[in-house]
């Protein structure tokens, strides 16, 4: 079951996760940091990944951001996009997103401001 989030509501949308997952690749290899970037509106900072995430995007600029849901068998938040690297920093540029769980999770919780997540406090 996949809802997709516009751009222009993923600030609000990324209010109900807290830390995340930055997915980069490069040579078949993939590398997975834990984040918690900062939104400004049009793209996400992503403050010190580390080195393997800073040299997967000198060869290959493709990132996924992965949130998981706080509650169980809530929605996962997923951002696509571009990144590069600001010194030791890395720059999202989102190109799409979507909230995503298994049909098997479909009984967990659901929309309750209707804003297509979910919003209840944890």
């Amino acid at each position: 079951m996949s809802i997709p989030v516009q751009i222009d509501d993923l600030k609000s949308a990324l209010t109900d996760f807290g830390s995340g997952y930055l997915l980069t690749t490069n040579d078949g290899r993939v590398k997975v940091v834990t984040v918690d970037p900062e939104y400004d509106g049009t793209r996400l900072l992503v403050t010190g990944p580390g080195r393997g995430t800073l040299s997967n995007l000198a060869g290959n600029d493709v990132v996924t951001l992965v949130f998981p849901p706080l509650r169980p068998k809530g929605y996962s938040l997923l951002i696509d996009g571009t990144a590069r690297p600001e010194g030791e920093d890395v720059r999202v540029e989102p190109a799409s997103a979507v909230l995503h769980r298994p049909r098997s999770h479909a009984d967990g919780p659901v929309p309750d401001d209707g804003c297509g997540h979910d919003c209840a406090p944890v």
